[in-house]
């Protein structure tokens, strides 16, 4: 007979055998990058620790040029060498920098709120090329150039919707290398590529007619970097094409490129060449190389750094936000959180300074009180397993209750205190006895897995004697089981086709538990499964009851009336007459007294007390599936929980996206109206959202701070929690946590189990001893990056943490208009050659032809940014001087922001394409295009498929460039569905289709999809989808190969980190789509360069096909 595991308690080891052997420490050592060198092939800038060195050209003492607490980037020398160009982010995103070698004087060129890359010099040292994504669509660069004595950058090449970086002007300045398409000018870090990295080198030469781009490589690869040869006759660049990265050297016309260099491993990065082109230095493994292009022999120099680089220091930060978890004791009385990782508590009524629980470098998470209001129980991570931990007030003492090599996570005190349930390896629901240290595992299943899991998967019944907890299931349904704390076997109660849920809750009765349920894209709403028959109740029996008899009562003086007084005992004298108000004190201190005793037994405390008059909670399984009901309370939940007295639902929902509370009654009887009422109004994003033991308040976190609400309107005045907590933030310390953080994350949740072929333990000591000499957090983030891009994937790398320290965000007004670039050039007048509608211009009646003269009264001409006189002027009056041919006038403008103009941008692009598809259709044609796969594009969609679009005989229907999302499986049944009914009123001289008519969304018209190398994650889901479903051709380009599901997380110090969790295979083939570009059925590749001209070939060919399938 085989015993059921379930059964079998498991003893906690002792805490010396379960700690980890520990390993020694990384040695330090320091990551060199990004290198250029002299125009005499002299010396070499590099940078290191965010700063920026210099080194000779043959190695040696690297001596520091450039320091600042800021990142420096990518240093070039002017190609006199008496000049040193370089990007920082000193003054926000990122900017150009001048330094001038003999007064030491630094100079900003760039003004513009988004990052400016550095590309080049002109050879003629007049100009800096740079990449920008600022004044395109979505996240595409174009590339400028801005004059090095200052001035408004100019346009170079500016392919709408294309992505063009890594700029190379000639030596003659007649010819621009550039790269163009793909990703790698953000994932440049990415070892190895999808179809959405490939990139490819190209030339743009000007004349008369405008400008010709001509290919030099052919797809397939990454090729980046391009840099001029001896003459000015050849161009190197690096590519993948060969596998390993390697320098390759081109013609200028379209060939076959040689292999310069022939590393078999490794990466080659952020190559740059002497201005003769005899010399290329470029990162290769963390240090500097160079490559003589003469004779094709690269070799590592050897560097000492000599200084000390602009580290950050330790900082004593007070929080009184930003805190991550606060859970409200059980008594009301004290409230614990997190912030920064560390655990705090303080006092509920008024908050002050809070008194620090855990020092350590390691992140705690999970706040559980005791019932008893004394202990605290939370999880760290501080040996590398997540284990759980409590920590006694009264002692101030910190005890290890867990000793696993897996992680544990979401601890629940029973309601007596005695018991612990909580999850192990996201797979087991165990039941800790804190008395005799013993484990037991109560249950199995499919658990989410910290931190991308739910609020409140796991509850205790009022009586102690059951825990129901919500495991994913068949097809990945999540539905709720109950087992009992004991021991034995888990039954469902409830069987819903349903993948979320957050949070579980039991009524305070026993009866029935409450949980939140619903689709990703579907509002989520609240189940109610009743454990017994559901008893009615009547409005009737509460004026009934008024008539039933009684037993009388003691009856009361009169209030004018001393009380009478109870004979003494004859050995016992009577008590002395004391005051009222001591009177109630001393009640209090016996009552108190009387409960902590619990008649006369020595150790009993409240929690057992109170769990004790608890009834016992009895569960009928029989027909309880038909027992589970919704509450309709009409918002989209994000989690729920029951009052202590059983009479409130506390909600916390999303209206429009909007995320506030909401009181809902429980009780049938109520007098309120069984809606949900909203209790908070404010824009801020709210959690943790807890009862006080009275249920007349609610605690929660609003923009990390903690607010206090009353449950019923007019009955009290919200409040905050003014909580403060004081820490020293260490990078020293913490930059290692928060790399193994990254690593370990990704070790337990990367899609695929064999890393795609990576050593991922390896990998992290391949790292960490750079991580460890790295010298500012931008430093070890761009090594930690490097690390991942290991893995080969897609929806990867890590974030930078959002800045805390109170200074303005830069913000550059946008006004909307597009200047003359050679007229600026030559004549510095900044003419205007275009305005977008509905800009800040065109609202303010701009015309093309007028001449900006002012802003604000500051003149503009040659040497004037007009970036740097328009910032921080969004959404501020701000006059401009112009002159037209006949006059000058002012006009008072109200500047967009760089996002509201890049949305205008976009719209007219789409309003262009419509246009165009109605031309080349002779009207027969609609069009609609997709920005991404949100729920706002899904809405965009709806309205774009108006009236006129629907009345045509098909409809283009455009993804190109589309950055992904959720709702492919909406808008492909908008495309899918097809009419089977028609309805008509009596007069209507058409019938119409019954599917739209009843409110349906339902094109049921033909229809041509076009996609493109920037089609990627839930756009190529799309694509596959409308392969699928048969619902027409596909034209275009093969989609990115770029989709993977994917979650994120914040790390310890406030970095983020994306999480691609879940392999996405196609079910016509069984193939997965990672690394496997949907096809297209009519390959038809857009030109760079296209929108110089009137044409959009992928579209004709779209419109041609489309037109064929309908005979027209």
């Amino acid at each position: 007979m085989r015993l059921n595991p379930l059964l079998k308690p498991v003893l906690a080891l002792p805490l010396l055998a379960a700690l980890p052997v520990v390993a020694a420490p990384p040695v330090a050592t320091p990551y060199f990058s990004e290198p250029a060198v002299s125009p005499d092939r002299q010396e070499i800038a590099f940078v290191s620790g965010g700063d920026v060195w210099t080194v000779p050209v043959a190695g040696g003492e690297a001596r520091l040029l450039v320091a600042h607490p800021a990142t420096e980037s990518r240093p070039l020398y002017s190609p006199d060498g008496k000049t040193l160009a370089f990007t920082s982010t000193r003054s926000g995103n990122g900017d150009i920098y001048l330094l001038n070698f003999e007064s030491g004087e630094l100079k900003r060129l760039t003004f513009d709120d988004g990052l400016d890359q550095l590309d080049a010099w002109s050879a003629d040292g007049k100009y800096l090329y740079f990449s920008s994504t600022s004044r395109d669509i979505a996240g595409m660069n174009d590339i400028y150039r801005v004059p090095v004595g200052g001035g408004t950058p100019t346009a170079v090449s500016a392919d709408r919707y294309a992505n063009e970086f890594f700029a190379a002007p000639s030596p003659d300045g007649k010819t621009l290398a550039l790269v163009a398409r793909g990703i790698a000018s953000n994932q440049w870090w990415r070892h190895g590529h999808s179809h959405l990295d490939e990139s490819e080198i190209l030339l743009r030469q000007d004349d008369k007619s405008g400008p010709r781009y001509t290919s030099l490589t052919s797809g397939g690869a990454k090729a980046l970097w391009p840099m001029w040869g001896p003459g000015g006759q050849k161009l190197f660049y690096t590519s993948d094409q060969g596998g390993p990265e390697n320098i390759w050297t081109t013609g200028l016309t379209k060939g076959t490129p040689q292999q310069v260099t022939n590393f078999k491993d490794g990466r080659v990065l952020w190559p740059s060449a002497s201005y003769d082109g005899k010399l290329i230095v470029f990162e290769r493994d963390f240090s500097i190389w160079t490559l003589d292009t003469q004779n094709g022999q690269a070799k590592q120099i050897a560097i000492r750094r000599r200084g000390a680089p602009a580290s950050p220091t330790v900082e004593r930060q007070r929080f009184t936000d930003r805190l991550q978890e606060m859970a409200l004791s059980p008594d009301g009385k004290k409230v614990a959180f997190i912030v920064h990782g560390e655990v705090f508590a303080a006092s509920a009524a008024d908050g002050g300074d809070a008194t620090r629980l855990s020092v350590t470098t390691a992140a705690e998470s999970d706040l559980a009180w005791a019932p008893d209001s004394r202990r605290l129980v939370y999880v760290s991570a501080r040996d590398g397993a997540k284990h759980l931990y409590s920590y006694t007030f009264a002692t101030g003492k910190e005890t290890r209750l867990t000793n696993a090599a897996t992680n544990d996570a979401a601890p629940r005190f029973s309601p007596d205190g005695k018991l612990l349930a909580f999850q192990r390896d996201a797979k087991e629901l165990r039941v800790l006895d804190l008395g005799s240290n013993q484990e037991r595992i109560v249950g199995t299943g499919r658990l989410d897995r910290p931190p991308l899991a739910a609020e409140r998967s796991a509850v205790w019944s009022p009586d102690g004697k059951w825990l129901a907890f919500a495991p994913a299931g068949a097809r990945g349904f999540t539905n709720v089981q109950v087992v009992p704390a004991a021991g034995g076997a888990a039954r469902p109660v409830s069987f819903l086709a349903n993948s979320n849920s957050n949070t579980l809750s039991w009524s305070p009765d026993g009866k029935y538990l409450l949980f939140d349920t619903g689709q990703r894209t579907e509002d989520a709403e609240v189940a109610r499964v009743d454990l017994q028959l559901r008893t009615p109740r009547f409005r009737e029996d509460q004026f009934r009851d008024l008539f039933k008899e009684t037993t009388p009562g003691p009856v009361s003086p009169d209030k004018n009336q001393n009380p009478p007084q109870k004979p003494a005992s004859p050995a016992t004298p009577a008590p002395l007459p004391v005051a009222a108000a001591d009177s109630v004190r001393t009640k209090t201190r016996t009552t108190a007294k009387t409960k902590k005793s619990g008649k006369g037994k020595k150790g009993t405390d409240t929690a057992a007390t109170a769990t004790a008059a608890k009834p016992p909670v009895n569960i009928n399984f029989e027909d309880i599936r038909r027992r589970l009901s919704l509450v309709p309370v009409g918002i989209d939940v994000r989690a729920q929980t029951i009052s202590p007295d059983g009479k409130w639902l506390l909600l916390t929902g999303s209206v429009l996206n909007q995320t506030n509370l909401y009181i809902y009654p429980l009780d049938e009887l109520s007098k309120d109206p069984a809606t949900a009422r909203q209790i908070t109004s404010t824009s801020g994003a709210k959690r943790e959202a807890q009862f006080s033991p009275d249920s007349k308040e609610v605690y929660f976190l609003d923009q990390g701070r903690i607010q206090v609400m009353p449950v019923e309107a007019g009955k009290g005045a919200s409040r905050s929690v003014p909580v403060a907590a004081e820490l020293d933030v260490d990078f020293e310390q913490e930059k290692m946590v928060v790399f193994d953080e990254a690593w370990a994350y990704l070790r337990d949740f990367f899609n695929d189990p064999t890393f795609n072929g990576a050593d991922w333990p390896a990998q992290h000591d391949k790292f960490a001893p750079y991580i460890a000499g790295a010298r500012t957090p931008d430093e070890a983030r761009r090594l930690t990056n490097l690390m991942i891009g290991e893995l080969n994937a897609s929806h990867s790398g890590m974030g930078p943490a959002p800045t805390t320290n109170g200074t303005v965000a830069p913000s550059t007004g946008r006004l909307g208009v597009r200047f003359d670039p050679i007229e600026y050039e030559q004549k510095g007048r900044l003419r205007v050659t275009s305005v977008l509608p509905l800009g800040a211009g065109a609202l303010a009646g701009l015309k093309p032809g007028d001449v900006l003269l002012a802003v604000d009264g500051r003149p503009i001409n040659g040497s004037t940014n007009l970036d740097e006189v328009l910032q921080y002027k969004v959404g501020r009056r701000t006059t401009l001087r112009v002159s037209s041919d006949t006059r000058e006038r002012e006009v008072v403008v109200r500047p967009l922001s760089r996002d509201t103009e890049k949305a205008l941008d976009y719209r007219q692009w789409v309003e262009e394409r419509r246009a165009y598809v109605a031309k080349a259709s002779g009207g027969k044609l609609g069009y609609v295009h997709m920005f991404d796969m949100s729920a706002a594009s899904l809405s965009q969609l709806y309205l774009d498929l108006d009236a006129e679009n629907m009345s045509r005989d098909g409809v283009v229907v455009d993804v190109r460039n589309n950055n992904g999302g959720f709702v492919n499986v909406y808008a492909i049944d908008v495309l899918a569905r097809r009419s089977y009914l028609t309805m008509a009123d009596r007069g209507t001289p058409t019938p119409v289709p019954a599917r739209s008519a009843l409110g349906q969304r339902s094109l049921e018209i033909p229809t041509v999809l076009v996609t493109n190398q920037h089609s990627l994650s839930d756009a190529e889901d799309f694509s596959e989808g409308y392969r699928a479903s048969k619902l027409g051709k596909i034209v275009g380009e093969p989609t990115g190969g770029w989709i993977i599901f994917t979650s994120g997380t914040t790390l310890l110090d406030g970095s983020s980190l994306r999480l691609p969790t879940s392999t996405i295979r196609s079910t016509r083939d069984g193939k997965v789509m990672e690394m496997n570009p949907r096809p297209v059925d009519v390959p038809v590749t857009r030109p760079i360069g296209e929108s110089y001209t009137d044409r959009d070939i992928q579209l004709d060919t779209a419109v041609k096909e489309l037109l064929g399938q309908l005979g027209k």
